[in-house]
C-alpha cells in the first residue's frame, strides 16, 4: 500500500511517501484554508502515486474528524470532507500522534512535540492516547503552553526556556510513569544534551506514523505483528 503523509504545521505543511526519500514541503499560515490546502498537496505530489493518505492536522481529533478550528490556520477545517476532496481514503490523526506513532519502539512511551505550541500523545502498549498537555496550568496564569513553546523561547531565552522544559520533562515522566519520552517538533534540536531516559524524535517519524496508520490488523498466521488503536 503506497501511502501519502500529511504533517500540518503551523508553520509549514510537510507531503512525504512511503516509496520516497524526500520531504516536500509549502508555507501553512492563518490564511490557509482546507480547500487551498487539498491544491497545494495535489499540485505538490502530482507525479506521486498512492492508494491512501494520512493527515496529521495540530488539533484535537475525535471520530476521525477535527474537534475544533486549529488556531494557526484559515477556517473551516472542522467539517471539511478531506476523503471526497482528494478522491482517496484519508485517514486524519493529531499531528503529535502522528510523530509518537512513528517514534514508538515498546511499553510506555509519552512523545512531546516542541514547536507553535506544545504537543502530546501517550502511547502504552501499542494503544495511541492524544493529550491536550499543553492545556495544563503550571501556575495561575501560565499553561504548560505558555512555558515550552516558541513565544516562550522569545520571551524567556533560550537558558532559561531549556531549563522550563526539563522541568516539564521531569514531572510529566513521574506523572505518567514513562519508560521513555521522545521530544520532536522544531525546537527539540534546541534542548542539546538531552535529561536521562530522553530521546530526540527523527525528522521521518511522521512519516513511519503515517505508514504504521494503515497497518491491518494480523491474520492468525501473523500474530507476532502488533495492531495499532487509535484512542
Amino acid at each position: 500500500m503506497r501511502v501519502l503523509v500529511i504533517d500540518v504545521g503551523g508553520t509549514n505543511v510537510k507531503v512525504s511517501h512511503s516509496d520516497h526519500d524526500r520531504t516536500r514541503r509549502f508555507r501553512s499560515g492563518n490564511k490557509l484554508t482546507p480547500a487551498r490546502f487539498v491544491e497545494k498537496v495535489k499540485r505538490l505530489s502530482s507525479d506521486w502515486n498512492y492508494d491512501v493518505i494520512s493527515l496529521g492536522l495540530p488539533v484535537p481529533i475525535k471520530q476521525g474528524k477535527p474537534a475544533v478550528e486549529p488556531k494557526n490556520l484559515g477556517e473551516g477545517w472542522k467539517n471539511f470532507d478531506f476523503s471526497e476532496s482528494f478522491a482517496q481514503p484519508v485517514k486524519v490523526i493529531n499531528d503529535a500522534a502522528l510523530q509518537a506513532l512513528g517514534s514508538y519502539h515498546e511499553g510506555r512511551m509519552l512523545f512531546l512535540g516542541l514547536g507553535t505550541g506544545l504537543g502530546s500523545t501517550l502511547i502504552v502498549e501499542h494503544a495511541v492516547i492524544p493529550l491536550e498537555l499543553g492545556q495544563l496550568k503550571c501556575s495561575k496564569s501560565k499553561s504548560f503552553a505558555d512555558m515550552v513553546s516558541d513565544a516562550a523561547l522569545e520571551r524567556l531565552g533560550e537558558e532559561r526556556w531549556h531549563d522550563e522544559v526539563v522541568d516539564m520533562i521531569e514531572l510529566l515522566s513521574t506523572v505518567f510513569m514513562t519508560d521513555y519520552i521522545v521530544v520532536g517538533g522544531g525546537n527539540a534540536k534546541k534542548l542539546g544534551k538531552l535529561p536521562h531516559g530522553v530521546q530526540r524524535g527523527d525528522n521521518r517519524d511522521a512519516l513511519e506514523g503515517g505508514i504504521r496508520l494503515w497497518e491491518r490488523a494480523p491474520e492468525v498466521a501473523d500474530a507476532g505483528r502488533h495492531v495499532w488503536k487509535v484512542i
